[in-house]
């Protein structure tokens, strides 16, 4: 059984029940009791979360499970927090709502709304089959501009409720060098939308105090200048080295 189904049964039974609007004090005072590994290069835990009566799922990335890389330093969960606060800042809610504790079973880390999708489902055959979702994908694809992604794989595109494309896995995002590495080149050259673009532009006057605490000194100056590049290019960039996609695909 799937995760999703795993937690469309677990809700049938009651076990997974949330007030409205209370998921945010779920993910910041809830209990976190893990139930097992997702797939992914690091050590990722599905976890419980549970407050009273109250359960919800969620997932979990610990600083301790984080495989050293050569060009990022420690605390890529930082980084899922940024993306997170990156996106609320821009208005256009891609990321599920990630926080930092600093009490999880197995050290600090960050946790994530778990968001029922098909698994099914990813960035390729949405844009294959789903002609309506082509607004969010490209949105999305402004978005990793921005946070400069490195690791936007098909699989980290889901449709939740309501058609809602979500963006997950942002680890390997703000870097301070061009790096960006996504499956999302279907839009290359098209204009962004002046609403979009007018968004990335409030980043040139301020990055916000708590997405700037997460990140080094010149990945904020990075960051302001890839807005600075939206707002003066307009269009989404063309890879010319036809190498820009990260591995696996999907």
């Amino acid at each position: 059984m799937s995760a999703p189904q795993r937690e469309e049964r677990g809700a049938q039974e009651g076990r997974l029940t949330v007030r409205p609007g209370a998921r945010g004090a779920l993910l910041a005072g809830g209990d976190i009791v893990p139930l097992g590994y997702l797939p992914s290069s690091n050590e990722t835990f599905l976890v419980e979360l549970r407050a009273g009566e109250e359960r919800g799922w969620a997932v979990y990335k610990p600083e301790l499970g984080e495989r050293p890389l050569h060009d990022f330093p420690p605390g890529l969960f930082r980084r899922e927090r940024a993306a997170y606060l990156l996106s609320e800042h821009l208005g256009w809610g891609i990321v599920p709502e990630t926080i930092i504790r600093e009490d999880g079973p197995f050290g600090p880390g960050s946790l994530q709304s778990f968001v029922v999708a098909d698994p099914r489902e990813h960035y390729f055959t949405l844009v294959d089959e789903d002609p309506a979702s082509h607004g969010q994908l490209r949105r999305m694809a402004v978005f990793d501009l921005v946070a400069n992604n490195t690791d936007r794989k098909a699989g980290h595109v889901l449709r939740g409720a309501g058609g809602r494309i979500w963006g997950i896995d942002h680890g390997l995002c703000f870097h301070a060098q061009g790096k960006l590495r996504t499956v999302i080149w279907d839009f290359a050259g098209e204009r962004i939308d002046d609403d979009l673009v007018d968004a990335v532009a409030d980043l040139l006057d301020e990055v916000p105090a708590e997405l700037a605490a997460l990140l080094a000194a010149e990945e904020v100056r990075a960051l302001r200048g890839r807005a600075r590049y939206v707002l003066a290019a307009r269009t989404l960039p063309v890879d010319e080295s036809g190498m820009a996609f990260p591995w696996p695909l999907i």
